[in-house]
């Protein structure tokens, strides 16, 4: 039986995104079908549109979102109807020499799939789903992999963040930067991630946790994620940095933009033998340039970390858990609350820098 749902489509590149009616394909072995019911908008759903990445078009975007499973293919053993789910855009395979040698998050069958094709247009073309998901539809089919279980009493909004901005930023801080008390942490760019990050460096007891990003209006959101400073990005961010850091720099710079300048600007406020962690995703082309003595004399380590360096079948469960039990507050994080043809207004406005995470509900 075929399902036929609403999904924001891109039909080709540089025109804007639409919602239109498509066909779902049936359940397979190992697959199952989740009812979204909601779904962050995330920078790489624009990185899709805005000539970051190109991926094959009709495309489905969305990717961070969470729902309920509705259907389950034969040999399903991790799912069942009625679950609560988040999605994973990246899911293991747990085969591969990246998850045998425990970096699922390097998995070779997920890492660097922009789109897979899954379903159909009503006349009929293929269609192409953002990270193997397409999540700003109302239902999608994936495989059973790419669902992980979340208590019912986890509201689904803050669920859709643990699948991408959330864990992607705690995990920047606890797996790939390994933050510890009494720390300085730089953070550039107060996105959803760029303030999970925040957040995360504060629980991990960091003393100070400086947050800089283009505009003012970002600083109330820095503070409440626990930011202990809040500079406007300049070209004196340097210096502005070791002015509050006693004149070393920061002990960690974690960069949540994805562009050259940024992660010139992060390495320049780390101080000599601190840690510089990249978390956005840029452009191939955006090339970054540091000179081989500034390498050498500084001792400064530079390294990204992707999908937070985690497993998320682990650590999404457990920030689930650190939720619920007030742990970790999420509430800060959503700004805006829209529906599936709200979606390119909140492209606009992280384009522009304001907010943090719109989410659609579903």
């Amino acid at each position: 039986m075929s399902h036929y749902i609403p999904g924001l489509v891109v039909r080709t590149a540089g025109v804007p995104a639409a919602v239109e009616e498509l066909r779902l394909p049936e359940v397979g072995p190992g697959q199952v079908r989740v009812r979204i019911r909601a779904a962050g908008v995330c920078h790489s759903d624009l990185s899709m549109i805005n000539g970051t990445l190109r991926p094959p078009h009709p495309l489905v975007l969305g990717h961070e979102a969470a729902g309920e499973v509705v259907e389950v293919g034969e040999h399903v053993t991790r799912a069942a109807v009625g679950d609560h789910v988040v999605l994973n855009w990246q899911p293991p395979c747990r085969s591969c020499w990246f998850c045998e040698h425990a970096q699922p998050w390097l998995c070779a069958t997920s890492s660097g799939v922009a789109a897979l094709e899954n379903g159909m247009t009503l006349d009929g073309a293929p269609v192409h789903v953002c990270l193997g998901l397409g999540a700003f539809a109302e239902q999608v089919v994936a495989p059973e992999n790419a669902v992980i279980g979340v208590p019912e009493e986890l509201d689904f909004e803050l669920a859709a963040l643990l699948g991408c901005s959330v864990l992607t930023g705690s995990g920047a801080v606890r797996n790939t930067a390994r933050v510890q008390p009494g720390e300085s942490v730089l953070v550039i760019g107060l996105g959803g991630v760029g303030l999970s990050v925040v957040a995360a460096a504060r629980a991990a007891g960091a003393g100070q946790v400086i947050a800089v990003d283009v505009t003012e209006a970002k600083k109330g959101l820095a503070e409440a994620a626990g930011a202990t400073d809040f500079v406007v990005s300049s070209d004196a961010l340097s210096k502005d940095v070791r002015v509050r850091t006693e004149g070393r720099g920061a002990d960690h710079a974690i960069e949540c933009v994805g562009r050259a300048s940024t992660i010139r600007a992060a390495w320049r406020a780390t101080r000599r033998g601190g840690q510089v962690t990249v978390v956005g995703m840029g452009a191939a082309d955006d090339m970054v340039q540091l000179g081989a003595l500034d390498i050498f004399s500084s001792a400064r380590t530079l390294r990204a970390s992707v999908y937070g360096q985690a497993d998320p079948d682990v650590e999404v469960p457990a920030l689930a858990r650190e939720v619920l039990d007030g742990k970790l507050s999420l509430d800060h994080l959503i700004t805006d609350r829209i529906g599936l043809a709200d979606v390119p207004a909140a492209f606009d406005r992280m384009a522009r820098g304001e907010g943090a995470r719109s989410v659609v509900r579903l």
